[in-house]
């Protein structure tokens, strides 16, 4: 029990803090993405010429927490496209899985990045230090001009869609009117 705990909070400890801040300049990034189980390559840059992106990193496909967290986006889909938004998360699972997870835990409302090689979530520093296998939990919303307008880190799944829509709000509030 005792090692259970402090394992817990050397988790919770090492995960407080991501690199990115914000302000920084959002690392670009090509990947394959699957969208209701269709494979294409993603581009972040493409995508913030659209609007903004919110970009979560999440440890592994059709575990019970990241299952959760995308079907709680994929709810909140529409009130991220209202808002000009697009989502994409992104673990190291292979695309293959990723199609699959597209279809099921996304509910076919967003794309899903594959990984394998960790260089996303490297340069993001969103590995998980005790585990650096998998992805921590990390949320960005990165602005169309690139830059970091909000990030949030929690092993725990159930804010982070709360949290980035807040953010979101606040940073869609402040911008001027479109003309």
């Amino acid at each position: 029990m005792r090692s259970a705990l402090c394992l817990a909070l050397a988790c919770t400890a090492s995960t407080a803090f991501a690199a990115l801040d914000l302000g920084d300049k959002a690392p670009d990034f090509t990947a394959q993405a699957a969208l209701a189980g269709q494979v294409f390559p993603y581009s972040l840059h493409q995508e913030l010429a659209k609007g903004p992106v919110v970009l979560y990193f999440f440890p592994m496909a059709f575990s019970e927490g990241c299952s959760i967290e995308a079907h709680n986006f994929a709810e909140a889909i529409p009130e991220f496209k209202a808002l000009g938004a697009s989502v994409i998360g992104v673990s190291r699972d292979e695309i293959d899985t990723q199609k699959r997870f597209s279809v099921s835990a996304c509910r076919g409302k967003f794309a899903v990045a594959a990984d394998p090689d960790q260089a996303i979530m490297k340069s993001y520093d969103a590995v998980l230090t005790l585990k650096p296998e998998y992805a921590n939990r990390v949320s960005y919303l990165i602005a169309p001009d690139g830059t970091v307008a909000y990030q949030y880190t929690s092993l725990n799944s159930d804010k982070h869609v709360e949290k980035v829509l807040g953010a979101l709000r606040q940073w869609a509030a402040k911008r001027p009117p479109a003309k």
